[in-house]
């Protein structure tokens, strides 16, 4: 059976856990055949596990494509500032490429790299992974039945979790807007985009309202030192102490990215939590993304959503659709989705095939991460037959709708989406 040549660019956790559920449920279907990633633990890691050749292991995305193309695809999960470089790269070598999210950090360079994309003929898929999660691939086969009727409005709560908060828009590598991206594009973008392929339509207006409120140093408490480990006379009680999220693993999935390792020892988390932010008090670290925030949007029809991320919750997301003739309520931590009829009253319960509560890293965001790399290898053999797919303009659509939610909640205005692109276009 012929198999998808992949080159892996980027092997920290979301490039390396693409690779591995690869090699779990469709390892029939992928040959890994080159690495670039300036870590070499982690760039040895994807060299061992998949037997590349020395001469195809790679320090940068500079030198894996500077070679001629050795590959069918790439997969690009660099950083998120380390997207659009090596995506216009390998999309002028003619790789079809699997793009972590969010494509770009700028409006523009997200358009860039779409009109590039169809302009070369190269197939974009974007990580929005939920679209591959059992989950919303039910609640999208539901409404596309017409069993609740013509949507009216959504409710859809993305509940970040607090620990994920700290861990990853406190203390790490997404806390900064300006050398990440911004809380609703880093994080929300899966959110917007799902929305939209529920729905099936664009959006046309929006307005955003959130700030960070809490994780910040007014908030310290007194006695507090800079790092945990030092004595913090608010440990035990602390839900943010380095030493009982990472030191006693209470967060498995946690554990790797305050160490860079995948298979950390003891020392290696004792040596992250002393000398890394990954150890530094939650209410004295440089963030500044935000820590709640709203949307409301309008799409094409008059449909009106309501979308709320915080990081005040255990984590999890929660939704609520209102049609005409129904409505559903579903939690990603149940192994159902709720329907409820006008006509008859009743309720009915709808199992989900194959249901993966566990939205984290670790379960694979709900199965969308294994659900991704198999749908992406089976679109480039010519044997893919879902719906969850999108193309580049859409998904850079549904970026866009995410950087004019930060402009709305920075200005403080509603925005018309169709005037919003229409000014990018002008300004690229």
């Amino acid at each position: 059976m012929k198999k998808v040549k992949l080159i892996l660019i980027g092997a920290g956790d979301r490039g390396t856990t693409y690779l591995d559920l690869g090699a779990e449920t469709c390892p029939e279907m992928m040959d890994v055949v080159g690495v670039a990633d300036p870590d070499p633990v982690r760039r040895n890691y994807i060299k061992d596990k998949f037997s590349i050749p020395e001469e195809r292991v790679f320090n940068t995305w500079e030198e894996i494509l500077s070679v001629p193309k050795f590959a069918d695809a790439a997969i690009i999960a660099t950083q998120d500032r380390g997207h659009f470089e090596p995506a216009m790269k390998a999309i002028s070598m003619g790789y079809e490429l699997l793009l972590e999210k969010p494509a770009s950090v700028t409006p523009e360079e997200c358009l860039k790299i779409a009109d590039y994309a169809n302009e070369k003929g190269v197939r974009v898929v974007v990580c929005h992974v939920l679209r591959y999660t059992p989950f919303f691939r039910l609640l999208k086969d539901i409404i596309d039945s017409g069993k609740i009727g013509r949507i009216m409005n959504i409710i859809h709560i993305e509940c970040v979790g607090n620990v994920h908060q700290s861990h990853s828009y406190v203390r790490g590598n997404w806390r900064d807007s300006s050398t990440s991206s911004p809380m609703i594009l880093a994080k929300s973008c899966h959110d917007l985009d799902i929305i939209q392929w529920l729905i099936g339509e664009r959006c046309t207006r929006l307005q955003s309202f959130g700030s960070l409120t809490y994780f910040v140093k007014e908030n310290k408490p007194a006695g507090a030192p800079e790092f945990c480990y030092q004595g913090c006379p608010e440990n035990d009680s602390c839900p943010y102490s380095a030493l009982k999220i990472y030191k006693d693993r209470n967060f498995p999935p946690f554990v790797s990215t305050a160490t860079r390792k995948h298979k950390p020892t003891d020392d290696d988390i004792l040596k992250a939590i002393t000398k890394t932010d990954y150890g530094r008090c939650v209410f004295d670290c440089p963030n500044n993304v935000v820590d709640h925030q709203v949307v409301n949007l309008e799409y094409e029809s008059g449909i009106t959503v309501s979308f709320t991320m915080s990081a005040f919750n255990k984590g999890g997301r929660k939704i609520r659709i209102m049609g005409t003739k129904g409505e559903i309520n579903a939690e990603m931590s149940d192994d159902h989705i709720t329907l409820f009829d006008f006509a008859t009253r009743k309720e009915e319960k709808i199992s989900i095939m194959n249901a993966v509560k566990d939205e984290t890293i670790k379960g694979g965001h709900g199965g969308g991460d294994q659900g991704i790399i198999k749908a992406f290898c089976e679109l480039l053999l010519d044997k893919y037959t879902g719906k969850s797919i999108s193309d580049v303009t859409t998904s850079i659509e549904n970026h866009l709708v995410a950087f004019a939610a930060e402009k709305s909640r920075v200005e403080g205005t509603v925005i018309n989406m169709e005037e919003y692109v229409n000014e990018i276009r002008n300004h690229e």
